[in-house]
């Protein structure tokens, strides 16, 4: 009940910072077996368990952190993915700082969270190295049929709920490769494709249909989709890219995040890239701005350092304290070699006709708080500054798509900030059998979040769907 108090945290040693930055593989193997169980044994089995409340999944973290502490590893395994479809992933990219590590109650009392997000990665990877992790075979097939629009982990998690059920899942995605953001918004040192690509295929193994470059009001509509199939579930993410106004700011000077991680992915595929051959989307030997504070920015700014960038800096309108990026991430970004400029933010953009070569911005300073908790940035007068860029790259965050227009599909109600309406405690729609969860829904969020949503909503569809079975 006490080793919190004896042995000391440990996180999966990270390489050093000059190796990692030289690729794009992972910074840090997954524990070994002695470390999987001396870590898990710091777990204090609190009555009250607030890193499962911590936990959108709920996942039930003391159960198996104590399974995993006597070695009982296959079942420490069965009960982690009992509640949680893709645990290899949450445990490599959730914001555990943020999320159940935030609430461990030896964390709280000065001795050092449980790394559960490292527990539950080691985990995962023993069960792929034993065979654990097989495709789905439901206990009975059903005829009928859902139509997933987006191969991202609302549609990924919500596909595995209902195969269990025996439906018949098709997954609808404008991409090439499944995985949505999984495979090309995240970049492969925090998440190395291999890890996506296995869940997939192991979705393919089970029987779900992938229809791949396949957009959803240009390829196929959404009404096709309607009379095709007995439910149809939107599951896509958000892309609308939130712009910079400022003097000077224009699509051809600025790159946006999504481009940018996108055109790094696809290069570490081995496709073609265009805009990274040309320069556009290339950081080599060049004075990068990333402007933005969260995990995208810190995505960003670690791939221009591994891009060979001169020199790469985050340029946030707030402090330190009051930025959206996970804490690790930020410690990563600063071994990593990046320069951060708090309170700052962007007046205008200075360019010699094709690409940039400053940016004028001003000090800033915290405000009144306003609704949202955070305090408001406000203009330091006279405090304005240049900073050198070759390249600056925007991540300020995403705006939802305009579905009711891209799919043809006027009556699907909205919220008043864009994104998808569902009703109250649901995932349905104002569209009869259409369904929608993940970030369509609440806009761009966590991925376990997004993996909450879609095994919530395959729930809500297998329940309406056997109801209108069942009913005479």
């Amino acid at each position: 009940m006490l080793t919190f108090a004896k042995t000391r945290r440990g996180a999966p040693t990270p390489r050093p910072s000059q190796e990692r930055i030289a690729d794009f593989n992972e910074i840090a193997a997954p524990f070994e077996a002695l470390r999987l169980h001396e870590q898990s044994e710091r777990c204090a089995g609190c009555g009250v368990p607030f890193c499962q409340s911590g936990c959108p999944l709920d996942n039930d973290i003391p159960d198996w952190l104590s399974f995993a502490a006597d070695g009982r590893t296959r079942e420490a395994w069965d009960l982690s993915q009992a509640t949680n479809t893709l645990p290899e992933i949450c445990g490599r990219i959730c914001p555990q700082d943020r999320l159940c590590e935030a609430k461990c109650v030896p964390g709280q009392a000065g001795f050092g969270a449980i790394t559960i997000g490292a527990v539950e990665t080691a985990l995962s990877e023993t069960a792929w190295t034993k065979g654990w992790i097989t495709p789905i075979k439901p206990p009975v097939e059903r005829k009928q049929s859902v139509a997933i629009i987006g191969a991202g982990p609302a549609g990924m998690a919500a596909a595995a709920s209902l195969r269990e059920a025996g439906m018949q899942v098709h997954i609808y995605e404008r991409s090439d490769r499944p995985g949505g953001l999984l495979t090309y918004g995240i970049p492969a040192f925090k998440l190395e494709k291999e890890v996506v690509l296995r869940r997939t295929d192991w979705l393919g193994n089970s029987c779900v249909n992938f229809h791949l470059n396949c957009e959803i009001g240009k390829d196929i509509s959404l009404a096709q989709l309607r009379r095709k199939h007995d439910a149809v579930l939107m599951a896509g993410g958000v892309y609308q890219a939130r712009q910079l106004s400022v003097p000077g700011a224009s699509d051809k000077i600025l790159v946006p995040a999504l481009d940018y991680l996108i055109g790094a992915n696809r290069l570490g595929f081995g496709d073609n890239v265009p805009d990274y051959d040309s320069g556009r989307l290339n950081a080599k030997g060049k004075q990068v701005v990333v402007i933005g504070g969260g995990d995208t920015a810190m995505d960003c700014v670690r791939t221009a350092v591994r891009q060979k960038a001169k020199k790469v800096t985050c340029l946030y309108r707030r402090d330190e304290d009051n930025m959206p990026g996970s804490r690790k991430e930020l410690q990563n970004a600063r071994e990593e070699g990046v320069d951060f400029f708090w309170l700052a933010a962007p007046k205008s953009i200075h360019d010699n006709g094709k690409v940039p070569t400053e940016i004028r911005a001003i000090r800033m300073q915290l405000g009144t708080t306003q609704d949202d908790g955070r305090a408001a940035p406000q203009e330091i007068a006279g405090s304005a500054f240049a900073l050198p860029a070759d390249m600056i790259i925007t991540a300020l965050g995403f705006t939802p798509d305009d579905l009711p227009k891209a799919f043809a599909a006027p009556d699907l109600e909205t919220t008043s900030w864009g994104s998808v309406a569902v009703g109250r405690g649901r995932y349905d729609t104002s569209l009869g059998r259409v369904y929608a969860a993940g970030d369509c829904v609440r806009g761009a969020s966590l991925v376990v979040w997004a993996i909450r949503d879609g095994r919530d909503a395959a729930a809500q569809i297998i329940k309406d769907i056997l109801h209108k079975e069942a009913a005479p």
